[in-house]
C-alpha cells in the first residue's frame, strides 16, 4: 500500500458508511467501492488504478470545484459524503500533502446555498423513546423526546411528547433527516416517510452526557433557564444526540447555537399528520410539492429568512389571544400605511440571508462574498429602523429595538471589500485599493514587475531580431524566452537553453530571473497579506455573531409581518376577532388558496355560524361537485390563518380560539402502508373521537363510505351522537347521508346544512351557496349522468333510490331509528373507537401481564366474570 493509499484508508476509516471525496490537487477522487457507488449515481467514468496488478483498485473523480453539484446529487440519492481536503500548501509539504476530513455532509447538515432550498429550513431532528419500566406499570403513556436543529442557522429547539405524536410532531417540522439510537426496540423507522433516517449509537443518547455536552456548549451550569426540567429528560437526551451529530459532522465551530429552545414554552396548534396533508397546509396531495399549498399562496415575503419564517407560522399556530392578538396589531399597522409597507419590503428585497450567512461564518465556511453580503445587510438596517420608530404596535416595536446597526463592523466591511467579491479567498483580489497600504505596495511592485517583463520581452525582440520571441511562465520553471526552431540560430550567447521542444527552445537569462523573484515574491506576499486582512474582517464579524443573529431574527419577523399585511391589503383580507369561547362566525367566508388562484369575484363566498346556542355540528349534505369538501376546508384553514396572525379572507370573523383541528379527508396516503380505505378512515376516526376537546375544530369529510352503505351510516350516526354528547367541539360533517339530517330533530346542538342547487328542466344547477336545512336529494343520478352513465342504467338506479329511501320513515314520516341511550345506563358496550369508562377496566390497565402467574390471571378472570354477572 503507497503512503496516500494508506492516508486515503484512514480517512475512509473515520468516515463511516460516508461516501469519502478525497481531495488530489484539483480533483476529487473516490476509490473502490465507494468509486463504484459514485460511478453509478454522480455519472462518473469508472477507472483504476494499477490496471496491470493482481488487484487493480477502482476509482472515480471530478474537478474540484463541481463538488456542490456532485453533493447535491448524492443526498439527492440518499447517501452521506465525507470531504477530505489537502490542508497544508503543496509547495511547502515535506513529503505526502496532509489532509483531514472536514465535514461530513448529510440531508440535515447543508450549509450551502446551492445545495439548500431558500425557502425551505433544513432541519435534522432527533427521536428518542424514553421507556420507564415503572411508568409503564402504572398505565402512563410512553414518552418520547424529539429534538430538531437547523445548521443552516443555529435554531435550536427540543420537547417531550407522548409518543404517539412521533409522526405528528415530524410532519409539523418537515425534517430532511431523523436521527435515532441504533438499538431502540421501542422504535422503528417509517420507511414510507420524505426524510431519510440515519441510526446513531446508544451512547449518544447518554443522559448526563447530553446533560454535559448541552451545558458546555452554551456555557451554562444547567439547562433550567432555558426551561427544561427533570420531567424533560427525553428532549434533553434527544437534543444531545442532535448536538454529538453535528459536532460529529461539522469539524468547524458551532458558535451560532447559542440557546435551545423548550417547545412548551410556546403552546401551538395541534394538528396531527392526517390533517396536514387533507388540507395541503404546506404541500399538496397531488404532486406533494409546495406550490399550490395554503403556504405557496399566502407568501409574499421578500427575504428567504421571511420565508422560512412563515412556513413556521403556518405549521404551528398559536393558542394564546394576547399573543396571536399582537401579530394581528403589527399587521393592521402595515397594511394600513401603504408607504410604510412599500418601503419596508423594498429595503429588505435588496437584502440577504442573513440567517445562513452567520452559519457558514460560524462553521469557518465564510468567504468573502459572504462578508460583502453581511454589508450590504447592514446597510439596509438604517432605513429600516428609521420607518419602525414610534410605531404602535409592541412586536414592530420588539423589531425596532433590535435592529442593531453595528456601524462600526459595516464600516470596516465596505472599506475594505471591493465590490464584485469572489466566493473563495484563495482567488484574491478582493480587498479594496487604498485600504491597507502595504498591500497597495505589493500589488504595485507586482504589477511593475509584470510590465519591465512586457517591455523585455519587446527589447529582446528588438535587439535579436526574433520576430516570434515571446516570454512565457510555468511553475517549473518561472519566466522563460521562447524562440521557433526556425529562428535559433538568431539566439545570443547570453541565452540559457532550459528546455528543447518539437517546434521551438525554451531559455532564461539572468535579467529576467531577477525580476521574476521580485515579482513572484511579491504576488506570494500580496496574496498573504490579503489573507490576513480577510482573516481580520472574519473574526471582527464573528465577534458580533450574536447581535447580528437579533438582527437575522428581527428581520424575517418584520418580513412575515409585512408579507401578512401586503396580503391583507391587495385581497381585501380582514382581521378575525379571536375569542376564547367555543364559536365560530364567519361572513362570507372564502377558501384561502381558491381565493388568490382563481379570478377576483368568481369564488362564491360563504357564512358559517357555530355556537352552543346555535349549533355546534354542521350536518352538511347536497351532491357531488357542489363545493361541500371546499366549504369545510376553507373553515378550518381560515381558523389555522388566523391563529397565525394572519388576516382572513372574509367580509367579518369571530373565531373561538382551537386548541386542536382535526380533518379526516381521504386516504391515498396511507394505502401504500397496506391498510384499506376504510381501515384508515376509521383509524383516524377513532384518534379524533378519543382525543378531541370541546375546544377542538373537527373536519369530517364523507365517514362511513369505505364500507356498506348501512354500516357506513350506521357509523356516521353514532359518530355524529358521540361528537355531540361526549366532546361538544365545533364539527363540519360533509356528508352524502342525507338520513343524517334526522339527528336534527334529536339533537339539540345539530344544525342541518346543504349546498343549494338549482333544478331545471331536468338539469341541475351548483349554486356552490351553503343555506340552512337538510338536503332531500343526493343528485348522485344526475352527477352520474353528467359523466357519461347510460340513460337505462339512470332510470333504474331512480326506481332502486325511491323504495330504498322509503324505508327510513315510519307511516307518520318519522325516523325509524331509535335516539341513543341515556348515559347512566349500566349496559357497557365495547366500541370500535376505544372504551367506555369501566371499574374492571381501570383494574385490567393496573395489571403486569409479564409478572402474573398462570393462575393469577386465571383467578383475576375469574372475579371479573363475577363482576360482570353481578352488574347484568
Amino acid at each position: 500500500m503507497t503512503p496516500m493509499m494508506r492516508q486515503y484508508h484512514e480517512a475512509k476509516d473515520a468516515c463511516g458508511d460516508a461516501l469519502l471525496f478525497f481531495r488530489m490537487g484539483d480533483f476529487y477522487e473516490l476509490f473502490l467501492d465507494d468509486a463504484k457507488v459514485a460511478a453509478k449515481i454522480l455519472g462518473l467514468t469508472l477507472t483504476s488504478r494499477d490496471k496491470d496488478s493482481e488487484n487493480p483498485t477502482a476509482m472515480a473523480g471530478f474537478p474540484h470545484h463541481q463538488l456542490d453539484s456532485y453533493l447535491h446529487k448524492l443526498i439527492q440519492a440518499g447517501f452521506r459524503a465525507a470531504v477530505c481536503e489537502q490542508v497544508e500548501d503543496p509547495k511547502k509539504a515535506k513529503g505526502l500533502v496532509k489532509r483531514e476530513i472536514t465535514r461530513v455532509v448529510s440531508a440535515g447538515t447543508l450549509t450551502d446555498d446551492g445545495l439548500l432550498d431558500p425557502r425551505q429550513a433544513n432541519y435534522v431532528a432527533s427521536v428518542y423513546v424514553l421507556h420507564d419500566k415503572k411508568a409503564a406499570k402504572s398505565g402512563a403513556a410512553p414518552q418520547v423526546g424529539i429534538a430538531w436543529a437547523e445548521l443552516s442557522s443555529g435554531r435550536f429547539e427540543a420537547g417531550t411528547f407522548p409518543k404517539s405524536r412521533i409522526e405528528d410532531e415530524l410532519e409539523r417540522i418537515g425534517p430532511a433527516e431523523v436521527i435515532y439510537r441504533e438499538d431502540d426496540a421501542h422504535f422503528s423507522p417509517d420507511t414510507t416517510a420524505t426524510w431519510s433516517w440515519t441510526s446513531r449509537p446508544a451512547w449518544s443518547f447518554a443522559q448526563d452526557a447530553a446533560r454535559e455536552a448541552l451545558c458546555k456548549q452554551f456555557s451554562v451550569h444547567n439547562l433550567e433557564g432555558f426551561g427544561f426540567g427533570d420531567d424533560d429528560a427525553p428532549a434533553i437526551r434527544a437534543a444531545g444526540g442532535v448536538l454529538t451529530y453535528l459536532q460529529e459532522t461539522q469539524r468547524g465551530g458551532l458558535d451560532h447555537f447559542r440557546t435551545l429552545t423548550s417547545h412548551r414554552k410556546t403552546p401551538v396548534l395541534q394538528i396531527d399528520a392526517s390533517t396536514r396533508r387533507s388540507l395541503e397546509i404546506t404541500r399538496t396531495l397531488r404532486t406533494a410539492s409546495r406550490e399550490g399549498s395554503l403556504l405557496d399562496v399566502i407568501d409574499e415575503t421578500c427575504s428567504p429568512m421571511g420565508s422560512r419564517l412563515l412556513a413556521d407560522w403556518i405549521a404551528a399556530p398559536l393558542v394564546d389571544p394576547a399573543a396571536i392578538g399582537m401579530r394581528h396589531d403589527a399587521v393592521a399597522e402595515l397594511s394600513g400605511d401603504q408607504s410604510l409597507r412599500t418601503d419596508v419590503r423594498s429595503t429588505l428585497r435588496d437584502t440577504y440571508d442573513l440567517s445562513r450567512l452567520l452559519a457558514r461564518l460560524a462553521t469557518g465556511r465564510t468567504g468573502p462574498r459572504d462578508l460583502q453580503q453581511v454589508a450590504t445587510t447592514l446597510a439596509g438596517l438604517p432605513k429600516l429602523k428609521a420607518r419602525l420608530t414610534q410605531r404602535n404596535a409592541d412586536r414592530l416595536q420588539s423589531i425596532e429595538q433590535h435592529l442593531h446597526l453595528c456601524p462600526e463592523l459595516r464600516s470596516q466591511l465596505d472599506a475594505a471589500l471591493a465590490d464584485e467579491c469572489p466566493l473563495n479567498a484563495g482567488d484574491g483580489n478582493f480587498i479594496r485599493v487604498g485600504f491597507d497600504e502595504e498591500l497597495d505596495e505589493l500589488r504595485e511592485l507586482a504589477r511593475g514587475g509584470k510590465q519591465w517583463i512586457a517591455a523585455y520581452q519587446q527589447k529582446q525582440m528588438d535587439e535579436t531580431g526574433i520576430t516570434n520571441l515571446k516570454v512565457g511562465y510555468n511553475r517549473v520553471f518561472g519566466y522563460f524566452l521562447e524562440v521557433s526552431n526556425a529562428q535559433k540560430d538568431k539566439v545570443p550567447d547570453f541565452f540559457i537553453r532550459k528546455q528543447t521542444l518539437k517546434n521551438a527552445e525554451r531559455y532564461i537569462t539572468p535579467e529576467l530571473k531577477e525580476y521574476e523573484e521580485k515579482v513572484l515574491e511579491a504576488d506570494e506576499k500580496a496574496a498573504s497579506r490579503e489573507q490576513l486582512i480577510f482573516q481580520d474582517l472574519r473574526a471582527k464579524t464573528h465577534r458580533q455573531l450574536s447581535t447580528l443573529q437579533e438582527v437575522a431574527a428581527a428581520m424575517a419577523e418584520l418580513d412575515v409581518l409585512a408579507a401578512l399585511g401586503e396580503l391583507a391589503a391587495v385581497r381585501g383580507w380582514v382581521r378575525p376577532e379571536l375569542t376564547d369561547d367555543s364559536v365560530l362566525k364567519i361572513e362570507a367566508g372564502r377558501h384561502p388558496v381558491l381565493d388568490v388562484t382563481l379570478p377576483q369575484g368568481e369564488f362564491v363566498p360563504n357564512d358559517c355560524v357555530m355556537s352552543p346556542d346555535g349549533g355546534m355540528i354542521h350536518l352538511i349534505t347536497g351532491p357531488n361537485m357542489a363545493g361541500k369538501s371546499t366549504y369545510i376546508r376553507q373553515i378550518a384553514l381560515i381558523t389555522l390563518l388566523a391563529q397565525a396572525g394572519s388576516y382572513v379572507p372574509a367580509k367579518n370573523a369571530v373565531i373561538g380560539v382551537a386548541d386542536r383541528i382535526f380533518a379526516r379527508v381521504g386516504a391515498s396516503d396511507e394505502l401504500s402502508r397496506g391498510q384499506s380505505t376504510f381501515m384508515v378512515e376509521m383509524v383516524e376516526t377513532a384518534r379524533i373521537l378519543n382525543t378531541a376537546t370541546s375546544r377542538s375544530l373537527v373536519i369530517l369529510d364523507e365517514i362511513g363510505r369505505g364500507t356498506s352503505t348501512y354500516d357506513g351510516l350506521s357509523l356516521a350516526w353514532a359518530i355524529t351522537e358521540h361528537l355531540h354528547e361526549q366532546i361538544g367541539c365545533r364539527t363540519l360533517f360533509a356528508t352524502h347521508y342525507h338520513e343524517l339530517t334526522q339527528l336534527e330533530e334529536s339533537l339539540p346542538r345539530v344544525a342541518n346544512m346543504n349546498v343549494a342547487v338549482k333544478e331545471w328542466d331536468e338539469q341541475v344547477v351548483f349554486l356552490h351557496r351553503i343555506v340552512a336545512g337538510g338536503a332531500d336529494k343526493s343528485y348522485g343520478i344526475h352527477v352520474a349522468r353528467l359523466a357519461g352513465i347510460p340513460a337505462s342504467v339512470n332510470e333504474r338506479a331512480k326506481d332502486v333510490l325511491a323504495q330504498l329511501e322509503s324505508d327510513h320513515r315510519d307511516a307518520f314520516d318519522r325516523p325509524t331509528v331509535a335516539p341513543p341511550k341515556e348515559n347512566g345506563s349500566n349496559n357497557y358496550q365495547l366500541t370500535l373507537f376505544g372504551y367506555a369508562d369501566h371499574p374492571l377496566i381501570d383494574e385490567m390497565q393496573k395489571l403486569d401481564v409479564n409478572s402474573m402467574t398462570p393462575i393469577e390471571a386465571m383467578q383475576f378472570l375469574q372475579q371479573a366474570q363475577e363482576q360482570l354477572k353481578t352488574k347484568s
